[in-house]
Order: C-alpha cells, then structure tokens, then sequence
C-alpha cells in the first residue's frame, strides 16, 4: 500500500506535536543541536507519517526559514529533542547563518522588484504606451551591467583539501563538505553508500555525494 506524501509544514506540524519543547512553529525559534536528525529518525522509527527522506526535507526546510536563522546567535544554547541546552553557538555559526539570512532576504527582494517591473512593463505594452518599450530596454540594460560587474569580481581563492575515503565516513564525524565553492565545516549524520548528509554548524542539514566530503 502506497504512503500517503505529506508537505514539509505537515511534518514540522506533526513534529511539533511530538516534541513541543524542542520544535515550534510560531513565536521564539530554539536552534537545534547537532546531529538531532538522528535523535528524530531514532525516535521516529515505524511512524508511518514520516520517512527519513521526507524528515530531512522537513528539517532542511525548518532550519532554513528566516525565523530559525535569525535565532544562530553567538552565546545561544542548541537544544534537544527534550529542549534542554546542548553545545553552544560560536562566531562561525552565527556568522554563517546572518550570512545565509542575508542572501535569502536579498534574493527575495530582487526577485519581488523583478516582478514588480515585469508587470508594470507588461501594462505599458498592453495600453500601448511607448513609455514602456523605454523602461524594458533601460531594465535590459540594467541587468547587462549587473552581470558585467558580476564577471568582473575577482575569484575567492580555492582551499586546498584532502578528499575523505568513502569507506571511512561515519555518523558523527566532523568534515569539511563543499558547498559551491566553499569548504564548510559540518558533522556527518547520516551515510546511505555514496550519499552523505551532513549538518552545517547553522543547523542547516544537507544531502550530498561522498566525494564532496573532505578532512580538515
């Protein structure tokens, strides 16, 4: 019999429920410890309304909202499964969730402007104002410049790493996981043959392959 496939906010719903003083949906966010995925798959074992894959898309999407980032504060104490303190959040944490936060808010508001001037360009044509053959081509214009610029900014210098052995990745291992082209650190959670998962010091959980795993 197939599983019914339920959404992301259904399973922090459903999470939410089971572990009301670690998961919350409205009001104050408590950042999760490291390694909590396993804590969940553990406890979460035979429940039918979950499966593994569906509850790391749940926690990548729970971890990645603007409220949780918001709560990677340096001093702040993670949580587990039970809401008590676990390690505490140091610089490079919060650093890299305020980071990630920014570019999340940023992408938002370009892509909100874009569709702003998508519509109004569309309005112009549609009333056959000359006016907005204008705007489309300075917006044209505009966006050529923003990618020139971009091809101009100077490369980030390459780290050079040390590739892990795929055989020798265990859960709870600290490494190094690239993520575009930038090495970050990260505990292992979870290794299924050549796929790794792996929780970044922002809490963020993310899938990838064995060989893009590194020792520090």
């Amino acid at each position: 019999m197939e599983t019914k496939r339920i959404t992301s906010k259904e399973i922090i719903s459903h999470l939410v429920e089971k572990f009301p003083a670690c998961f919350s949906i409205e009001g104050k966010v408590k950042p999760l410890k490291v390694g909590i995925f396993q804590e969940l798959a553990t406890e979460l074992e035979g429940d039918e309304k979950v499966s593994k894959t569906q509850l790391r898309q749940a926690l990548r999407h729970y971890t990645s909202s603007w409220r949780y980032l918001k709560s990677i504060k340096v001093g702040n104490h993670r949580v587990n499964l039970a809401g008590e303190d676990a390690e505490l959040i140091d610089q490079d944490q919060a650093d890299f969730a305020a980071k990630t936060l920014k570019e999340s808010q940023d992408k938002f508001a370009n892509k909100k402007t874009q569709d702003k001037k998508e519509n109004t360009s569309y309005k112009g044509t549609k009333a056959g104002d000359k006016g907005s053959t204008v705007a489309s081509k300075a917006a044209k214009v505009g966006k050529a410049a923003k990618v020139g610029k971009a091809k101009k900014m100077p490369a980030k210098p390459k780290v050079k790493l040390t590739q892990a052995e795929a055989n020798s990745l265990t859960a709870g291992m600290n490494v190094m996981v690239q993520v575009g082209n930038s090495p970050l650190d990260a505990t292992i959670t979870e290794v299924a043959g050549k796929d790794v998962s792996v929780q970044l010091t922002s809490g963020m959980v993310v899938k990838t392959k064995a060989d893009k795993i590194f020792t520090k």
